[in-house]
């Protein structure tokens, strides 16, 4: 089945150097929650002796409200990558299929495989998911579509048109799901690129097959809570309800979610930092001569030319932590998440350093 791995085995380090660790290689929010969602979680410690409320319904009416959809098409759960499990589990078995890219994220092979189907991975086309190669994939066996967008690790964005069009083409045996984990990023990058993102609440209300997956890992600063949530046809969602575990969702991760909705401007400040941080990242890695592909996401796909593992290992004998990509099949890759303008500044200036010397990478 394989499994999640850090960028780097674990290996003892001294306290007294953790701290000068930059770590870009998560796609976190450098600014972490807002202050009200801290709050919150201060609020709300005193009663966590008390086991959570299960169905999680002041968030999932609140949630419903926000997208305009009624509480039973939302299930929240112990991150998005815990509901992509519960879909797997409601819609697989051995002899049926799943599909998606190459170069797309790890957990939909984990989840896929893990209920002994097979994930079928397609050939991306300039960094990108290639939709005419899934259509051609589905078979008769076809249970699941999965589509990151923007796609991690690449953070290429299909637009609304080309997933409007492929929407219309897949037959009605197979559930699309639409993981828009950095929707909050994406929206920002196609209102400054003039390009209509999503309409994937649009797809819910008109009844087609579709799961939204969203999370509050991202924008909101809450991937240690470890709480996202699902978009979807109030049935199949049910399902996946009755198989979720008892209390999953912390009453702090609950509390914390509900502040961060009432907090846009926390949100408004990540993405702005995103976007103008990824321009100068980008600018100065394509300066000093590696390829990197304009992202919709709090991270950039960088084409090193070289091992990016030894690149990485420099980097972070320098204090900086980014993925390498070999996993994913891209051996000169990798995946630098945006932090701070002081933390990007440290990255680049190491990447200066990398790049001023011979390499005597193989």
């Amino acid at each position: 089945m394989g499994s999640y791995a850090p960028s780097f085995p674990a290996k003892p380090v001294p306290a007294e150097t953790r701290p000068r660790l930059i770590s870009l290689d998560s796609n976190e929010n450098p600014f972490g929650p807002s202050s009200r969602a801290i709050q919150a979680m201060q609020s709300i410690l005193p009663s966590s002796g008390y086991y959570p409320e299960d169905d999680c319904t002041e968030l999932r009416r609140k949630l419903a409200s926000y997208h305009d959809l009624p509480p039973e098409q939302v299930l929240v759960t112990a991150g998005s990558t815990a509901l992509l499990g519960l879909l797997c589990q409601t819609l697989l078995a051995p002899g049926l299929n799943a599909i998606t890219s190459e170069r797309s994220f790890i957990v939909y092979s984990m989840a896929s495989h893990a209920t002994g189907a097979q994930l079928i991975e397609t050939p991306m086309r300039d960094d990108a998911f290639d939709l005419s190669a899934i259509l051609a994939s589905i078979n008769e066996d076809t249970r699941i579509i999965f589509l990151a967008n923007p796609n991690n690790p690449t953070g290429t964005m299909l637009d609304a048109a080309a997933v409007d069009k492929f929407i219309g083409e897949v037959p009605g045996h197979v559930v699309v799901v639409l993981d828009e984990a950095y929707y909050e990023f994406a929206a920002h990058f196609a209102t400054r690129r003039q390009v209509e993102y999503s309409r994937s609440l649009q797809y819910l209300r008109q009844g087609h097959n579709v799961v939204v997956l969203r999370t509050f890992s991202k924008a909101h600063g809450l991937a240690g809570l470890r709480i996202g949530y699902g978009l979807g046809p109030a049935e199949l969602l049910s399902y996946c309800a009755q198989m979720r575990s008892t209390f999953s969702v912390s009453s702090v991760a609950q509390a914390a979610a509900l502040a961060a909705l009432d907090d846009p401007k926390h949100v408004e400040r990540v993405v702005l930092n995103n976007s103008t941080q990824a321009q100068i990242i980008g600018v100065a890695l394509s300066e000093l001569g590696y390829r990197v592909v304009p992202t919709a996401a709090n991270f950039l796909y960088c084409d090193l030319g070289q091992d990016a593992y030894g690149v990485a290992e420099q980097l972070r004998a320098k204090g900086i932590s980014v993925r390498p990509l070999a996993g994913w099949g891209a051996p000169t890759c990798i995946r630098v998440s945006i932090g701070t303008g002081e933390q990007n500044q440290a990255f680049l200036h190491a990447m200066h350093k990398i790049g001023s010397v011979p390499s005597s990478l193989p």
